[in-house]
């Protein structure tokens, strides 16, 4: 053929017939036939009325909504009125031996996860929980952080994560929007949390009490919570400025873990390690699915899940069989030398999964797995076994219980191969956003095509049908970033950052300008005296996690424009060597450690000049780039040292002393151990500062 696709239209006795020529090469027989079929629909519609505006003209008949309807054929039979807890406690009374939790080689079995968090329940149910209640957990990774999950969900109310190192700004917010009940704590609160004392647990202050509780499972009463009962309420960045609470009942959470059970599967021989914090909703998989099936979760700590060299190890020696993590995470495993093991399950969501890294996964995994789905429909909605990477990376088909629409910008249906707004409803739905209803009936609307009184979830992701009858994920429609697997809404970031009195007007939006390394960039207009990158970054870091703070600033004189006054994000600069400023003067390297360092750090940053004296991540580092830092360390300076090491010695200078061996004062030793107790506190601090994964 002259065309790679032709589309003619033929009278023959007295009726048109469309035909198209097309090149096998590019199109397959179901897409030109798919296409016909709207053309001919579209005709049809026009001359039914030809009055309508475009935008109501359909292009999908009742055949095509068929069609659609039975892609979305994912019906499956479970008990509606289980709630998370009481599933875990079905399998755990068949296996009350076996290990539910591996923690620092140490093994605990599922008696002692349900006496303990029945003895926990107890004690919230007596300081106040129930249900329709809502309890905060501010406590780090741990055993205790299972018991705590689970005494929660038991004594009837739900679960809200809050990250302690998270800004304290931010920590109050979240409390206080959620209306606490009460919050759970390892020993004290966050320093500058502000918070009742009669409406805190203090794990460690109240041991005592809560194991001379009865360790039997409460009597079922009316403060327990039933399947249409919130189970969480999980905070995602906000467009306003503020963080949303999503609230996600008990009955999504179950047709989830039922259904990532059977696929991608899961069995009670089966070990999972667990790396993501509890404050990002894919730690629902990690944490409760394995305990579900009788399975393990094999526990890494914050430390182990920032560290390639330590979850290797720990992959390795726990011969975990299972691992689920953002497409950042399997990177610097990779980069740590990991090659899989036999049998070995890999799931990669959280943000787009890159061919070439889905090349490097089938190489050494036994299955490679692609996840999607937003927190607002329940973790997962979709899952796609990876085959060929080279040809698309696809997002698969809904789980159970799950449909998926594609609607173009007036609602309607899009056809098979169109793309148009991924719309998603069933079982997973959210409740809607705490104490938001304009925004919960802006983002679930109802569902014109099924019948029922049912919702849908506008994805605000771009998708379509292929004719294969899979999923494909082609980006978003708004602003909305994902940055090494945080889902980012950049009007947040704007929000804080127009608030400094330096700033006059700013943009922020994220720049992949070396593959695999995305980075936040806030441009900005100074208003009168500009302000410098360090003064931004705190001024940020008072309210805004780690993760959402830009590593880049750019100054500029004026935000440019598009003709029709929207910004023009394609004349943005990207960041320049000279855009990270020095936060000292400038000392060159001169030690040979020193020089190693300094040539690891321009690599990493893309910098080439930098201060001895300068910090890491006041010029732009952040959790993933240290990561990079600490393998090439590694492997420059053929010496041992751990993810603590860099987050305390965050400047060139005092990290080559450590290496060295030589104090870092001429204190005394006793104010050196002072010094040395003091630098770990806020290392540890920046660790979890950093680990919003």
């Amino acid at each position: 053929e002259n065309f790679e696709l032709f589309i003619n239209v033929v009278r023959e006795q007295g009726e048109w017939r469309l035909e198209s020529h097309y090149k096998r090469d590019l199109f397959t027989p179901e897409t030109v036939s798919s296409w016909l079929a709207a053309f001919e629909t579209l005709i049809r519609s026009i001359c039914r009325d030809p009055s309508l505006a475009c935008e109501h003209l359909s292009l999908t008949e009742a055949g095509s909504a068929g069609t659609v309807r039975g892609l979305n054929a994912t019906h499956s039979e479970y008990d509606e009125t289980q709630t998370v807890h009481g599933l875990i406690a079905e399998a755990a009374r068949g296996v009350p031996g076996r290990e539910c939790l591996l923690w620092a080689g140490q093994g605990f079995d599922y008696r002692w996860l349900e006496e303990s968090s029945n003895r926990l329940a107890r004690w919230l149910r007596q300081r106040g929980a129930r249900r329709g209640l809502r309890v905060g957990l501010c406590v780090e990774r741990g055993p205790q952080l299972l018991v705590c999950l689970l005494g929660v969900l038991k004594s009837g109310a739900a679960y809200v994560p809050l990250d302690p190192g998270y800004p304290v700004q931010r920590l109050s917010y979240m409390a206080g929007d959620a209306g606490l009940e009460l919050l759970v704590v390892d020993s004290e609160l966050p320093e500058g949390l502000q918070w009742a004392a009669h409406k805190t647990v203090r794990l460690e202050h109240d041991s005592a009490q809560i194991n001379a509780l009865s360790d039997s499972p409460l009597e079922p009463d009316d403060a327990c919570a039933r399947s249409s009962d919130p189970a969480y309420v999980l905070y995602t960045s906000g467009s306003t400025g503020k963080p949303k609470g999503v609230v996600i009942p008990h009955r999504a959470v179950v047709n989830f873990l039922l259904s990532m059970a059977r696929e991608p599967g899961l069995g009670a021989d089966d070990r999972v390690l667990a790396v993501t914090t509890l404050s990002f909703d894919i730690s629902v998989l990690e944490l409760l699915l394995p305990l579900t099936v009788g399975a393990q979760v094999v526990l890494a700590s914050r430390e182990q899940a920032l560290d390639g060299a330590m979850l290797r190890k720990l992959l390795e020696s726990s011969a975990a069989t299972l691992m689920q993590a953002t497409p950042s995470t399997w990177r610097m495993l990779l980069e740590a030398g990991w090659r899989g093991t036999r049998g070995f399950r890999a799931l990669v969501g959280g943000e787009a999964l890159p061919a070439d890294l889905a090349r490097q996964l089938l190489a050494c995994t036994h299955q490679l797995w692609n996840l999607y789905g937003p927190t607002e429909t329940t973790v997962w909605s979709t899952c796609w076994r990876v085959s060929d990477p080279d040809k698309a990376i696809l997002i698969g088909r809904p789980i159970a219980n799950t449909q998926i629409l594609i609607l173009d910008a007036h609602g309607q249906l899009c056809p098979i191969g169109a793309p148009g707004e991924i719309c998603i409803g069933g079982h997973g739905l959210a409740q809607g956003y705490l104490n938001r209803p304009e925004l919960t009936a802006e983002r679930f609307v109802p569902d014109r095509f099924t019948g029922s009184n049912s919702r849908l979830y506008r994805t605000g992701d771009l998708g379509r049908w292929r004719s294969d009858g899979q999923l494909e994920h082609l980006g978003r429609i708004d602003g909305q970033l994902k940055v090494r697997g945080h889902r980012i809404e950049p009007g947040e970031i704007e929000t804080v950052l127009a608030a400094h009195p330096q700033v006059a007007r700013c943009v922020v939006l994220a720049r992949e300008d070396h593959p695999g390394d995305v980075r936040l960039v806030g441009y900005y207009v100074p208003a009168q005296t500009p302000p410098t990158a360090s003064q931004l970054r705190q001024h940020l870091r008072s309210q805004l996690p780690d993760y959402m703070v830009p590593q880049h600033f750019v100054s500029l004189d004026h935000i440019p424009l598009l003709p029709n006054g929207k910004i023009d994000r394609k004349a943005l600069p990207a960041p320049t060597e000279s855009t990270p400023e020095p936060t000292t003067d400038y000392a060159a390297p001169s030690t040979p450690t020193e020089l190693a360092i300094a040539q690891v750090w321009q690599q990493a940053l893309g910098i080439t000049r930098i201060s001895i004296d300068d910090n890491f991540f006041d010029l732009g580092g952040h959790s993933m780039l240290m990561m990079r830092v600490l393998t090439l360390l590694r492997q420059s300076l053929d010496q041992p040292m751990s993810i603590v090491t860099l987050f305390q010695y965050p400047t060139i200078r005092s990290l080559a002393k450590h290496l060295l061996g030589h104090p870092r004062s001429t204190s005394t030793s006793t104010s050196n151990a002072s010094e040395r107790a003091r630098m770990q506190r806020e290392a540890l601090s920046r660790i979890r500062k950093a680990s919003g994964r």
